[in-house]
């Protein structure tokens, strides 16, 4: 079944029945102020923080799903029918109330039909503000004069700790005050060490009636589908001292026939009528801020300056090929998905209620893969933040606060408490940095430890595979410690992981070609003798068709075709290929047996069988799970994407090609009852084979799948790749291709890469030229073809020709 489509022309995806199997969502603002929205104006605000800042409260997993969030009725004051400007809360019957939502890059746009009475909507947060536009335009389309009234809902939280404001009612239910005075909706309330406020105002119409007070506006024993204010026409004038507040300004609006009336609601953050400092900058007033920005050609500057700003940030990376669906992810809204996991980590989504408010260690360092092509000064700022959160033996803090880090001075973690994956997934994104700004300087750059010492940018890669190497179990593999990226297999200090062996080897690798190239011979020289030393031991881990999951403290495997359950995992196979540290039939037997034990039509499950009973000496917590669920077998996208990124190391474009398609969401589009999240985000889970939901997909938006699926398409399957010389041009693709195009932003250049594959083949570069003139593509024995970087100009057309 179908519910919408993408508009590529203006980078918005147009949701035509908003009753939707799941909620689907957008990302409002910035990383100063946010929100998220849903299909039907459900979600919540937020200042710097979705955990510590929450402005707009949410109930998590509520019924009816997503409320509150921002509403608007609308109520015919002829008859006392009343609706609402999202087809929810009210909910009218489909085939009376028509509605299109129109989610785009940072705004979100929803409009209504409904007895003669239309209506379109904006939601936006305008760039660098603190606040937040409610614009609607409410049209009469009959030939009589009529009388609407307009109600704005908001529910606003206590406490600005979501946590205590939802479960601490003995104190948050008393902190909160709320009051009304010349047009405006001033907030207050306490984080019981400083007071903050918001502030909520109405221009284009005079405000006839207001609540502060929630259960006033709502009424006893109702929900938001019928507020008491509503059905009678009138709020009563509430002003708020405890208990539960909200933002209601009632308007009255006489339409003649055909005519338009606009209205803008405001809400934002501090004090209506002074500077309200959060003890970082100071906030202009309310009044001040809504006299500024409160008129129509302002919000429709914003709103322009919101697509303009989306359209440069994405535009480093377009694509033109063959799949209309892969062009309309990678040119908006898997390059959108990347951005919004960058800014929020996993802290900020209809799934993360908020406390996961910081930046996960592993997860943050392979976020910024899919970034730094187009926003290079934030990845660098935030890649230097994450390396403090490294301590001095070269482990990682698991979970980063950026509010209250403090480098040098953070407590070790005890060795059991480490992750072992995480500081491995370092040299991965650094070189890709180095390699994209072609900025060795970086390396050199001193930053300090978490909890003490400190150490060049370069040292800080050494020391994370040192700290591997000094953790080694008794078969000669990486201790798995108290996870190694699958959270729900613990070896503990004395078992062993196979993907976090196969992850310091891949790192390794990485850090001797980075050394090689910037003339660290020593470096080179060390990493180059601790692989060939882990060579063995990677072998020793072949189980004859694939390579095992890890060594419990026991001594016994899992991952092992001797087992009846958790015979295959997925994570150490791909790592196998990608890492190109075993022999290469052992990579590729590994891989085909991934595909023959482990995919489906939806994905690759994570294991398989999935796993009933424990095994002796692993921690298999999940267990909890349900077979064919998350960890438990179910198919984990993030490991997912790690498929294609395998395939197209090992040249095999067709594998490459259907891994991707299996569970590309934009595939789901016409079929969306079957997937069911939305159609243009990735999401981490999709239930696997041996559930019975099979091919339903969780927790979108905020995931790794993001990330390494761009690097799976961008860099593997269309093969364009930074290197420190230059730019590798390699593609990988599916035998029915004929060739792509892409325009790609290098070190300040733009360039057109034209890619012709006259014989259809997967992988080879015959020729490139640029601007018509030969590049020299002998002395480069790897695949593919380097373009150096002093041969490319501003401007340069490239052709490519595959063979």
């Amino acid at each position: 079944m179908k519910y919408g489509h993408f508009d590529d022309d203006n980078r918005e995806y147009v949701i035509t029945r908003p009753d939707t199997p799941r909620s689907w969502s957008n990302y409002l603002g910035s990383r100063l102020y946010g929100g998220i929205i849903t299909q039907n104006a459900g979600g919540y605000s937020f200042y710097k923080s979705g955990g510590l800042g929450r402005i707009l409260r949410f109930r998590f997993n509520g019924i009816p799903e997503d409320q509150p969030g921002r509403y608007i009725y609308l109520r015919d004051d002829a008859d006392g029918d009343f609706w609402s400007a999202s087809w929810q809360p009210v909910g009218k019957p489909l085939d009376e109330y028509k509605a299109t939502v129109r989610h785009g890059l940072g705004y979100s746009i929803f409009e209504s039909e409904y007895r003669g009475i239309r209506t379109e909507t904006t939601y936006l947060v305008p760039d660098g503000q603190a606040f937040e536009y409610w614009s609607i335009k409410v049209t009469n389309t009959t030939d009589e004069p009529r009388t609407i009234s307009a109600f704005s809902y908001a529910e606003l939280a206590n406490e600005w700790n979501y946590k205590q404001d939802l479960e601490n009612l003995q104190y948050s239910q008393y902190v909160v005050l709320a009051h009304y005075k010349d047009g405006v909706i001033h907030r207050r309330n306490s984080t019981r060490t400083a007071f903050r406020e918001n502030w909520f105002g109405l221009v284009g119409a005079d405000v006839a009636s207001f609540d502060t007070d929630r259960d006033a506006f709502l009424g006893p024993y109702r929900t938001q589908s019928r507020p008491l204010a509503v059905e009678r026409g009138e709020c009563s004038g509430t002003q708020t001292v405890g208990d539960n507040s909200c933002a209601s300004l009632h308007a009255k609006i006489e339409l003649a026939p055909g005519e338009t009336k606009h209205l803008i609601f405001m809400l934002g953050m501090g004090s209506p009528d002074k500077v309200w400092n959060d003890g970082e900058a100071d906030l202009r007033p309310g009044r001040e801020i809504m006299k500024k920005f409160g008129t129509l050609e302002r919000v429709d500057a914003e709103l322009a300056k919101i697509r303009a700003e989306w359209h440069d940030t994405l535009a480093p990376f377009q694509v033109s090929t063959p799949d209309p669906e892969l062009n309309s992810m990678i040119n908006v809204w898997h390059a959108y998905q990347t951005h919004m996991t960058f800014n929020w980590s996993r802290g900020v989504s209809l799934i993360e209620a908020g406390d996961r408010d910081g930046l996960g260690y592993r997860d943050t360092v392979q976020d910024m893969l899919a970034v730094t092509h187009a926003i290079q000064e934030p990845v660098r700022e935030r890649l230097s933040m994450i390396l403090t959160g490294q301590t001095e033996e070269g482990g990682a803090m698991p979970l980063v606060k950026p509010l209250t880090h403090n480098p040098g001075h953070e407590a070790t973690p005890l060795l059991e408490k480490y992750r072992s994956d995480d500081p491995l997934w370092l040299p991965i994104t650094v070189a890709n940095f180095v390699y994209e700004t072609g900025d060795v300087s970086y390396l050199d750059e001193v930053l300090p430890y978490a909890d003490h010492g400190e150490a060049t940018v370069f040292e800080h890669l050494t020391q994370a595979c040192r700290f591997s190497l000094k953790h080694l179990g008794a078969n000669g593999l990486v201790q798995g410690l108290q996870a190694d990226w699958n959270d729900c297999l613990q070896f503990g200090t004395t078992g062993e992981s196979m993907f976090s062996t196969f992850l310091l080897a891949n790192g390794l690798r990485v850090v001797a070609e980075l050394a090689e190239q910037i003339g660290r011979d020593k470096d080179a020289e060390w990493a180059r003798t601790a692989l060939e030393r882990l060579g063995p031991v990677l072998e020793d881990a072949w189980d004859g068709d694939w390579y095992i999951r890890g060594i419990s403290a026991t001594g016994a495997k899992l991952g092992s075709d001797a087992l009846d359950e958790g015979k295959i995992y997925l994570e150490p196979n791909v790592w196998s290929a990608i890492s190109r540290t075993v022999p290469e039939d052992h990579a590729i037997r590994a891989m085909d047996s991934v595909y023959e034990r482990l995919f489906s039509e939806h994905g690759a499950a994570l294991c398989a069988p999935a796993h009933t009973k424990e095994v002796p000496g692993v921690g298999l917590s999940l267990l909890v799970f349900p077979v064919g669920h998350k960890e438990n077998g179910g198919i984990f996208c993030h490991a997912m994407s790690w498929t294609v990124v395998a395939e197209g190391v090992l040249g095999r474009g067709d594998r490459a090609y259907e891994y991707y398609r299996s569970y590309l969401p934009a595939r789901y589009n016409d079929q969306a009852e079957i997937h069911q999240v939305e159609p243009y985000v990735y999401c981490q889970f999709t239930h696997g084979p041996e559930s019975p939901r099979f091919g339903q997909a969780r927790n979108p938006w905020l995931t790794g799948t993001a990330s390494w699926s761009y690097i799976g398409v961008t860099q593997h399957i269309l093969g364009i790749r930074p290197e420190l010389d230059g730019l590798r041009i390699d593609p990988c693709l599916p035998g029915s291709w004929d060739g792509f195009e892409v325009t790609r932003t290098f070190r300040g250049k733009k360039l057109t890469i034209k890619v012709a594959n006259p014989g259809k083949v997967s992988t080879g570069v015959k020729s490139v030229t640029i601007d018509g003139k030969a590049v020299d593509l002998s002395g480069d024995d790897r695949r593919g073809a380097l373009v150096p970087v002093e041969a490319l100009t501003d401007g340069a057309i490239l052709d490519v020709v595959m063979g």
